[in-house]
């Protein structure tokens, strides 16, 4: 998390705080704000995969959920997220994936606030089966403080 919020930093974002492997971002203009994590483990090739749950006041949109995959996906392959016993089906592009709509993105951040960990599943264009693991310690924190931090003073 430490190189992430770096980067983050460098690149003109206010860190709102970093709790256990999860930070929280905003950028001024146009107003967004964010919580952000990386995959645990090992990370093959020069992907910078990510979890997101982002805020963009001015288009009411909050926290929408974005996965940006460690791997290429394989076309045709679906990209599930799990947390606990909850499944969900996420649609997705070739690197990225998003819950198909708000109310998902909703049910999903009630289950990662009481969940250990997520992971996303799905096949790689080689077609070998992968799943990105983010621990969720500090998440329902920095979702909280990027909600916050996007709250009109």
């Amino acid at each position: 998390m430490m190189l992430l919020t770096l980067l983050l930093a460098l690149q003109g974002r206010a860190s709102l705080g970093v709790f256990d492997s999860w930070g929280a971002f905003r950028d001024a203009s146009p107003r967004h704000c964010f919580a952000i994590a990386e995959p645990s483990g090992k990370r093959l090739g020069s992907a910078r995969p990510f979890a997101s749950i982002a805020s963009w006041p001015s288009d009411r949109v909050h926290n929408q959920l974005h996965i940006r995959l460690s791997r290429e996906r394989h076309d045709g392959a679906s990209v599930t997220l799990s947390i606990g016993e909850r499944r969900f089906e996420l649609i997705a592009g070739n690197n990225d994936a998003w819950a198909p709509d708000a109310r998902t993105d909703a049910a999903i951040v009630a289950a990662m606030r009481g969940g250990r960990s997520m992971s996303v599943e799905s096949v790689g264009a080689s077609g070998t089966p992968f799943a990105d693991v983010y621990p969720l310690k500090g998440a329902a924190t920095a979702i909280d403080a990027a909600a916050l931090g996007c709250v009109k003073r």
